[in-house]
């Protein structure tokens, strides 16, 4: 009950700092009690992020592996599957590399929390914890998602090697400049979403770089020669995406 009047009363704190992009942040929500999961999905809602939920481990991880969430919010006391051997199961996983986890339990002490670091989490938080301040905690983990952290390694049959600025398409290796390697991985982050022209200038080429009007076009142009123009899309006033369906 403390719980829920301590979110209840930070609510509107909640409101007033929102100028966070959210850029389609999936948070995957597992807690076996059906009040919590409730509660807290509609303030992280509130924040213009997607949220899944899962009531215990072995369907937390099936739901990771189906869609691929940004952060897992990981409670540990849980049936089925406690939440450190969930954590321990979701870093096996190859194709979950990058997923931020965070445990979120009653117990606070440094045992439990070194225990949930070991099994690879990568925020430990105690509850009762007000609305702004688990807000906050996930907007930090969150944020480490950026084109870098979050591309995968392999889509479909295109693969890039980050050390060495290369993309693999079928077996072959291709060099690409430093910012169409970037554009790409951007691209790539998110296979089948739209990324705004303004969006890509920002996590490519910064705030602070004056560049011109045509320059996202023609880096486009070059990938498109390079890994085949019809997994580059452009959506007419928007922006561009990946795909890897055909037509």
């Amino acid at each position: 009950m403390l719980f829920f009047m301590l979110m209840q009363k930070s609510y509107a704190t909640i409101q007033k700092n929102r100028n966070f992009d959210p850029m389609n942040y999936k948070i995957l929500l597992v807690d076996d009690e059906d009040d919590i999961l409730e509660f807290m999905g509609y303030n992280l809602r509130k924040q213009g992020w997607e949220v899944l939920v899962a009531h215990d481990g072995c369907q937390a991880v099936a739901m990771a592996l189906e869609h691929h969430p940004h952060l897992v919010l990981l409670d540990v006391m849980m049936p089925v599957m406690d939440g450190m051997q969930t954590c321990i199961e979701l870093r096996s996983k190859d194709e979950l590399r990058g997923l931020k986890i965070a445990m979120l339990t009653a117990r606070g002490e440094d045992y439990s929390q070194i225990a949930g670091f070991d099994a690879g989490a990568d925020d430990y938080i105690t509850k009762p914890i007000r609305p702004a301040v688990l807000v906050s905690r996930i907007k930090a983990l969150l944020k480490r998602f950026n084109a870098d952290t979050q591309t995968p390694d392999t889509v479909a049959t295109i693969k890039i090697d980050r050390e060495r600025y290369l993309a693999i398409i079928r077996g072959q290796e291709i060099s690409l400049p430093r910012k169409e390697f970037e554009l790409l991985a951007l691209l790539l982050s998110r296979e089948e979403r739209v990324f705004s022209r303004e969006e890509i200038f920002d996590k490519v080429w910064g705030d602070d770089v004056v560049v011109g009007e045509r320059t996202i076009d023609v880096h486009i142009r070059k990938l498109r020669e390079k890994i085949g123009a019809e997994h580059i899309l452009t959506i007419k006033g928007v922006g561009y995406k990946f795909t890897t369906k055909e037509g």
